[in-house]
């Protein structure tokens, strides 16, 4: 017989059978109702299933299924007394076992399933082995692939997508405003550093400024443009839809770069800079002058005239600033230094956000024949000098009196096709760089003028440094120095982006977020030639534990959970109800003293799962 039987009392105590309790003087504990000369006593831990005991393991280790006191732990089945348990609930495996109320095929939290596989507040898991999703938009709830979730679909939220210029900080409660410029970056802000400069990283429209040199680029993962580091760019910052939030292509996907639809316009940033002349009219002296007092005038507008070339390097500094060459047009090296660098003592630093409408296939363009971005914003409105610093001045176009004195400097980004060109068109100065190198020079101050340059010209590129693939920085320069009239022309050709679209295959062997399985070529016929294995559509085939019962595979009972233990419960494997005599389940609710896994006799349980006594 399996089971050592109680020795009968002898020696120390002098007690016997009647003694209180029931015990012997050897302290083993006979339990209640299996009482008498002949019982068996339950040890925990020798391997041997005795009633009371649900299982033995041979140890008495929680953690390993059968307790330290011999009982069956949760998502574990003991089939074989002396041996070790099974676990038949593994979170992460795909299937929904046990108390699993999901399974995504990982062991991930904040993706709606958590570490545990239990189902977060606000999503859905509608297939076990797949990626969960949000459970409805308006729940109040951030689910999936939602930005936000305000509970009513008011303004900011709109079927659980942020709009631009909101934000919602707190989930099923109304959005609020956005305050681009005040150094905190929220709802679709992609950074906020509080100025009003571009070429600093941060837009003065709080977008994120790639950084390249020679046509590769610091990545920005979400800005739509394919960059050295990045696998795919969809432009969003989701996982679970082929491309990461870390711009790498996710297992199961193949990204690629498509061209989007020309949109009907393009909005690009640039920083003005307002002045006061040092000639003319209303002119304030220069710094350095006797008396010279802050606001200073400036020595280079309303104090030149002429159209001239060659006044700039045709490389720019390290700042990204072009350099001066020594020329009849600007009075010192000092001086245009600070045109394109922020200066309160001589200039006043403005946003300006250019829209460029488009006007044919790829083609955009900002026209203006009364450029004055400063009027009623800088120099003209400022006070600190007893009254308006910055006399207005009567424009030529019959635009009224306007704040002339002022630079702009744009910056754009591009992917390099061999099809881009810019044009520009105005007065006065004005610098094109690309790639860091002078690609148009229009400059002195005088009346409208031409200028342009075509990228796709082989000795143009090759000048530029450019390289086809490659991601460059686009810069324009320019200035308004005299009274008379400015004009300002931009026109920008094929200079799109091209982000990625990310698309998963079944039949490929990889098993993506939206697949439950993938084995490629084995996958089966979907017509449930193959018990557990893997569909044609990358779903699962008829498997124990989906909850259904296959008869046509051998299943008697799928109760989705087949933990047992009860006589309406199914047991692992799906081959016999919970209160089968040799299931290795003790169920001392259907009369079974100890069920050791068979249903022979002579081995210590009967085939009936009684003790058996020699």
């Amino acid at each position: 017989m399996i089971a050592a039987l109680a020795a009968a009392a002898c020696g120390g105590g002098g007690g016997g059978p009647d003694d209180a309790g029931g015990g012997d003087d050897d302290g083993a504990v006979v339990p209640d109702g299996v009482g008498g000369p002949d019982a068996e006593v339950a040890i925990c831990g020798d391997g041997v299933l005795t009633a009371p005991e649900a299982c033995d393991d041979h140890d008495v280790a929680d953690g390993d299924g059968c307790s330290a006191t011999c009982a069956i732990e949760p998502d574990f089945a003991c089939p074989t007394p002396g041996a070790d348990c099974v676990r038949i609930v593994t979170c992460g495996n795909g299937h929904i076992e046990g108390t699993e109320t999901c399974d995504d095929a990982n062991t991930r939290d904040g993706d709606g399933c958590s570490s545990s596989c239990q189902r977060d507040p606000g999503w859905a898991c509608p297939q076990a082995g797949t990626a969960c999703v949000a459970a409805a938009c308006g729940d109040g709830i951030v689910a999936g692939f939602e930005e936000c979730d305000d509970a009513d679909n008011g303004a900011g939220c709109v079927d659980c997508h942020l709009e631009p210029g909101y934000w919602c900080p707190t989930p099923g409660a109304p959005c609020e405003p956005t305050v681009c410029g005040d150094g905190v970056a929220q709802g679709l802000e992609e950074c906020d550093d509080g100025n009003a400069v571009v070429g600093d990283g941060c837009t003065p429209g709080c977008t994120r400024e790639p950084a390249c040199a020679d046509g590769v680029c610091q990545p920005v993962c979400g800005d739509e443009v394919l960059q050295a580091g990045e696998q795919c760019d969809d432009g969003n910052p989701f996982d679970g839809d082929g491309c990461s939030s870390t711009c790498q292509e996710e297992p199961g996907f193949a990204c690629e770069e498509v061209t989007l639809p020309d949109p009907a316009s393009l909005t690009i940033y640039a920083t003005v800079r307002d002045f006061i002349a040092a000639c003319g009219t209303g002119a304030r002296l220069a710094a350095g002058a006797t008396g010279a007092t802050p606001p200073y005038g400036h020595p280079d507008f309303e104090c030149f005239g002429g159209a001239a070339t060659g006044m700039v390097a045709t490389t720019l500094d390290v700042d990204g600033k072009p350099v001066r060459v020594a020329n009849a047009q600007t009075s010192s090296d000092a001086s245009f230094a600070q045109w394109y660098r922020s200066d309160p003592d001589v200039n006043k630093t403005l946003a300006l956000a250019m829209t460029l409408p488009s006007i044919g296939a790829g083609v955009y363009r900002f026209d203006s024949t009364s450029f004055y971005p400063a009027t009623g914003q800088g120099w003209d409105v400022d006070l600190s000098c007893g009254g308006a610093c910055e006399l207005l001045h009567s424009d030529g176009n019959g635009a009224g009196n306007q704040d002339f004195h002022f630079t702009s400097e744009l910056h754009f980004w591009f992917a390099y096709n061999g099809t881009e060109n810019l044009a520009f068109s105005g007065d006065d100065d004005v610098w094109v760089f690309i790639n860091g190198h002078l690609a148009v020079d229009i400059g002195g101050v005088h009346g409208r003028q031409d200028g342009s340059v075509d990228l796709g010209n082989a000795t143009v590129a090759a000048n530029l440094g450019l390289v086809a693939g490659r991601i460059y920085e686009g810069v324009v320069f320019q200035a308004e120095r005299h009274t008379t009239r400015s004009q300002y022309r931009l026109t920008l050709s094929n200079f799109n982006r091209t982000p990625s679209t990310c698309a998963d295959a079944c039949g490929d062997g990889v098993t993506s977020s939206r697949e439950v399985c993938d084995d490629g070529a084995g996958n089966g016929l979907g017509d449930g030639s193959a018990y557990g294995g893997c569909a044609d559509d990358c779903t699962l085939e008829p498997y124990c534990g989906d909850g259904v019962v296959d008869a046509a595979y051998g299943e008697i009972c799928d109760d989705g959970l087949n933990l047992g233990g009860n006589a309406s419960s199914c047991a692992p494997g799906c081959q016999s109800m919970g209160a089968a005599c040799g299931d290795g389940v003790v169920q001392t609710s259907a009369g079974e003293q100890c069920d050791d896994g068979n249903t022979v006799d002579g081995d210590g349980c009967s085939s009936a799962c009684e003790y058996e006594v020699n």
